[in-house]
């Protein structure tokens, strides 16, 4: 059975993180190796939370793995403490990248223009720096104007325009020329304006092309949607499925729960119930 380390934290409320990743792997037929970075009695989008940094634990997993002998097939980092935990990472990819495993990082800084809680100076520059090992990157559009040093504002006002993607895909394509690994970067959440009407989509880029998929903005955006794409990705690309099967793959997965908990006003900070639709990921017919 092929396997995936998952480095990203443990809240036991949110539907994010590690909850949503070690399921939706599961699922997907691997073995999810839970790395954490942080155990939160909730994610940080609550107005009250306790986090237990493990920053200081993080080798202790690296060396008990790599005396262990085992290895991995995928390698999927997300939320990371602050930039003390990109060197941990580091070590990590020096035991346990190949040039045969795919590794993707999500870098989790932000969202709607506004960074989250840890944000950093030192932990964007790390990340910069960390992104560069990575076969494939899910920021959204807030961390992927974080990397490539771009105003969020300035870049969202042109939302209304007919070549408001293609400006996003120039931001995603000079990334990857910054780095020898890099194949994909899957921007997400691009909120753009057709007719007066908002449409949500997710933009998937490679130094050959790139592949647009959208569907109407319920205005809603909740937390973990992020995460169990990301994880959607993963796999499906450990899976051997190209970029652009693994995004139908993803979307098919997650359309109807957010639609759904939008339409029962779900508190977005709780999440979706992804758990009723992850039948969907067993389906291979429509995505080979």
């Amino acid at each position: 059975m092929k396997k995936i380390a998952l480095i990203n934290d443990l809240s036991g409320f949110g539907r994010c993180s590690l909850t949503a990743a070690i399921p939706v792997i599961s699922v997907m037929g691997m073995q999810a190796c839970p790395f954490p970075t942080a155990v939160l009695t909730a994610q940080t989008g609550f107005q009250s939370y306790y986090c237990d940094d493990f920053t200081d634990r993080m080798d202790c997993f690296t060396e008990q793995w790599k005396q262990m002998g085992v290895s991995f097939d995928g390698i999927y980092s997300g939320y990371l403490e602050g930039a003390g935990q990109i060197e941990k990472v580091l070590r990590f990819l020096d035991e346990f990248q190949t040039e045969d495993n795919i590794y993707l990082a999500d870098p989790v800084m932000g969202d709607h223009g506004e960074p989250y809680t840890m944000h950093s100076r030192e932990l964007v520059q790390g990340m910069k720096q960390l992104i560069k090992r990575a076969d494939a990157l899910t920021p959204n559009l807030t961390e992927l104007c974080m990397l490539a040093d771009i105003e969020y504002n300035a870049m969202v006002s042109h939302r209304m325009e007919e070549n408001y993607v293609n400006q996003i895909e120039v931001a995603a394509r000079d990334l990857i020329a910054g780095s020898d690994r890099t194949k994909y970067i899957v921007v997400t959440g691009i909120i753009r304006v057709i007719d007066g009407k908002e449409y949500i989509g997710n933009l998937a880029v490679s130094k050959q092309d790139s592949f647009y998929v959208e569907n109407p903005y319920t205005g809603m955006g909740f937390s973990g949607t992020g995460d169990l794409f990301a994880s959607v990705i993963s796999a499906s690309l450990v899976k051997g499925l190209s970029i652009r099967k693994a995004m139908e793959k993803a979307t098919y997965f997650l359309q109807e729960a957010i639609e759904e908990a939008s339409a029962e006003q779900i508190p977005t900070v709780h999440g979706v119930y992804f758990e009723k639709y992850l039948s969907r990921l067993l389906s291979e017919l429509i995505f080979l």
